[in-house]
């Protein structure tokens, strides 16, 4: 809808919800000025009827009613065009609750404002912390990345974005053409899923791996939006947490912390080495690399040369 519309909308819904009596179309046209500058009576006859007949499509119940003077008049009365009251139980409260602090480092932040003051209006308790009041540490979901706000805005529009994305394993970034559909905080940190163009398949971004800015590019997808967006799943399994069997690595003594602690088994080897069996699954090979000489893959061979394949791409950068 344009603004223009949508605004004109707006002011004759205004108008009809604040009279105490009902209006006639010459009183509506003397109170909104896009009426006034609707030229011809026939021009602005056309343009009153299909607002009207918007604003009911919309949901606005309009009276229609003979005033004192005779004139058809119009009203829409607030005992019938108010909405049924809010009640949250505590689960719902704590959630929405939730959402509105997501923006807090972000330039929302004031609109989340806004948005909480309704919540406690609508039954969220104003002295009693939903998180404390279920014995429970208040989460909160940082927002650091720039890319997250334009990224946030194209998934809710359904808005093609091209942005520069540094893998892992690369030395350097790579533009990426890519149909939004959705955004997840899993351990910490956003990421985006959504339909690559260039390589015609899902994939999944970290959003600190984005550089630069985020770009918009056309309109429209050309892939359908799945009914599930399975991010922490996808995301999971490229950290090796769905894990299928075992791999055997060397670690330096003193190194490689998050990897003792998903260690099976740890023995000493000496000459500041250690041996780990660790669970192995899709996407460890990508997690190893980041340690870069402090590990060394024995065992199964497929990882080995992965490994190896992924360390040779860097150093070609």
């Amino acid at each position: 809808m344009a603004i223009a519309k949508a605004e004109r909308l707006m002011n004759l819904a205004l108008c009809l919800l604040g009279t105490r009596r009902p209006l006639s179309k010459r009183e509506l046209r003397a109170s909104i000025e896009a009426y006034l500058e609707a030229g011809s009576d026939d021009s602005f006859n056309r343009m009153f009827e299909r607002d009207k007949d918007d604003l009911r499509e919309l949901g606005l119940v309009i009276e229609t009613v003979e005033n004192l003077d005779g004139e058809v008049g119009y009203l829409a009365r607030r005992d019938s065009n108010r909405l049924p009251p809010i009640t949250l139980d505590a689960e719902e409260a704590a959630a929405l609750g939730l959402a509105a602090k997501v923006w807090q480092q972000a330039r929302l932040a004031g609109a989340a404002s806004g948005a909480l003051q309704k919540l406690r209006a609508a039954g969220l308790p104003e002295d009693v912390d939903p998180y404390e009041a279920h014995g429970a540490l208040e989460p909160r979901i940082p927002v650091h990345e720039a890319a997250f706000e334009p990224l946030m805005l194209a998934c809710r529009d359904r808005r093609p974005v091209v942005f520069d994305y540094r893998k892992a394993s690369a030395a350097h970034p790579e533009p990426r053409h890519v149909e939004p559909w959705a955004l997840e905080c899993w351990r910490g940190h956003w990421y985006l899923a959504g339909f690559d163009r260039d390589r015609g398949a899902e994939r999944v971004f970290r959003l600190s791996r984005i550089t630069g800015r985020v770009r918009s590019r056309g309109t429209g997808f050309t892939a359908p939006l799945p009914d599930v967006v399975t991010v922490r799943e996808t995301v999971a399994s490229w950290a090796g947490e769905i894990a299928d069997g075992t791999a055997l690595i060397r670690l330096r003594s003193g190194a490689g912390y998050p990897l003792r602690a998903k260690a099976t088994s740890v023995r000493e080897l000496g000459d500041g080495w250690d041996e780990l069996e660790i669970p192995y699954g899709h996407g460890l090979d990508a997690w190893l690399v980041e340690f870069g000489p402090d590990v060394v893959v024995l065992e199964p061979a497929e990882l080995r040369a992965d490994v190896v394949d992924r360390l040779r791409a860097v150093a070609k950068g």
